[in-house]
């Protein structure tokens, strides 16, 4: 491969590297998208997509187990891991081939190989240097373990838990984070003993705490259990299972131990460092507008600290393009990018909590409602519970909306429009929602903060 010269290089195809190719494109920029692996990334390949595919799947199989709830014989077997599997990899595949072909169409040179940066305007690519008038950074994550913690064997992470042939009978899930509980709501649907071990207090511990609290309700009802407020201790494999003992002492048998404590930034053995990219804690450093250390380059997604999420990378990926283009886009923070747990019930937030709001412009000047779903006749048809919660700047704007119950995730598309848009309950509560919709509790939500309330007390 001869040497090459674009006006943008991008190191790492997932979605904020190859996001920012494709408005860089559509600003009629030449752009080069280096990627090791497969164009994606880790949300495509071993992320949110396969992982969301799980979860379908588990939902089909407890409407199975509940059909006659809802009038209709059915009869639930057993889970065919291998016909799981099928259906995964072939969403996968598709999405793949598609993004494939969308980058071709684009005009976006796509090269394949380990990208290493070699100054402020140059990748190495095998024996070729690839040179950019700017650069950016989206080299994506790795599931990471605990000092001490080895993955192998029968301690594993995310990705070795997708591609199990076959379902545990009983598993320890390390993390009530978004992928531990992900993962142990689906392994509990198909039929699995799961124990979460949680260290701080409470699962999805960076949410308003009600939802948590709900979360861990639903979870205790489904058969889920879970240790919160105590550390790992240690791990002793046998050829049958793993023994998880904690600092309390108390220990939890299992198949298998799935690692799920969060992801580390994939920046070791890039040359980011010898190209005098500023580093913290693995983590690339960026001003505002996502411009590293080094002039003319740029960093996005995993690799910067903050949420680690696919939208928000791909964001950022866009902002970076913009901003390169000179349009100057606007700045998205990270408490106003929405973010979903896709557990049975689904978690979905975006702004801030109340106990945040509380802090930020003190306990007087903040207004909160908590709109049950049981009050929501789509979500009576759809057999769940959980509720919506919106906070408020007392004569002011929403700051945060948070839900829980089947479903919410769905609902987050409109609450990050109002938070982002510092949009008052008053604005918001003329407009309609369909009827029968969950967006109705919503709607309930925001009339009961502007003063009037209908079907709430």
């Amino acid at each position: 491969m001869p040497d090459q010269s674009f006006d943008l290089v991008i190191l790492g195809g997932g979605s904020g590297g190859y996001s920012a190719a494709l408005r860089a494109r559509e600003l009629g920029m030449s752009v080069a998208l280096i990627e090791k692996d497969k164009v994606g990334g880790t949300c495509l390949h071993r992320g949110c997509i396969p992982t969301k595919a799980l979860l379908h799947a588990a939902e089909v199989a407890d409407t199975a187990k509940d059909s006659e709830h809802y009038g209709i014989k059915a009869t639930f077997e057993s889970v065919d891991i291998a016909g799981v599997t099928s259906y995964r990899t072939g969403i996968v595949s598709k999405k793949f081939k598609g993004l494939q072909s969308l980058l071709k169409a684009r005009g976006v040179t796509t090269i394949d190989g380990t990208g290493r940066l070699t100054s402020g305007t140059t990748v190495q690519v095998g024996d070729s240097t690839i040179t950019g008038g700017k650069v950016v950074l989206a080299t994506g994550s790795y599931s990471r373990s605990l000092p001490g913690l080895e993955l192998g064997g029968r301690v594993i992470d995310s990705e070795k838990a997708l591609d199990l042939d076959f379902v545990p009978k009983k598993v320890a899930v390390l993390g009530g984070g978004v992928i531990g509980v992900e993962f142990a709501s689906v392994w509990r649907s198909f039929g699995a003993d799961v124990t979460i071990i949680e260290a701080l207090p409470h699962l999805v511990p960076n949410e308003e705490e009600s939802l948590s609290k709900a979360l861990e309700r639903a979870f205790r009802k489904r058969g889920i259990q879970y240790s919160l407020g105590v550390r790992f201790k240690s791990v002793e494999q046998s050829d049958s299972g793993v023994v998880v003992t904690l600092e309390d002492g108390k220990t939890v048998d299992a198949e298998l131990l799935l690692v799920a404590v969060g992801r580390g930034p994939a920046t070791q053995g890039n040359g980011f460092e010898e190209s005098g990219i500023a580093l913290d804690r693995g983590f690339v450093t960026v001003n505002d507008r996502l411009e590293t250390s080094v002039p003319g380059v740029y960093a996005v997604g995993d690799i910067v600290p903050g949420l680690q999420l696919a939208h928000r990378s791909f964001q950022q990926g866009i902002f970076v393009a913009e901003e390169i283009a000179g349009l100057n886009p606007a700045v998205v923070s990270d408490v106003n990018v929405p973010r979903i747990t896709y557990s049975e019930p689904e978690v979905a937030s975006v702004g801030l909590t109340e106990a945040r709001a509380v802090e930020q412009y003190g306990r007087e000047a903040v207004q909160a409602y908590d709109y049950s779903l049981a009050g929501n006749a789509k979500s009576e048809i759809l057999d769940t519970s959980g509720s919506i919660k919106v906070v408020r700047v007392k004569d002011g704007p929403v700051v945060g909306v948070h839900g829980i119950g089947s479903r919410v995730g769905e609902l987050i598309g409109e609450a990050q429009l109002i938070v982002n848009w510092e949009a008052w309950p008053e604005d918001v509560a003329p407009y309609l929602h369909g009827h029968p919709t969950q967006y109705e509790a919503m709607g309930e939500a925001f009339l009961a903060l502007a003063g009037k309330p209908l079907h709430a007390l």
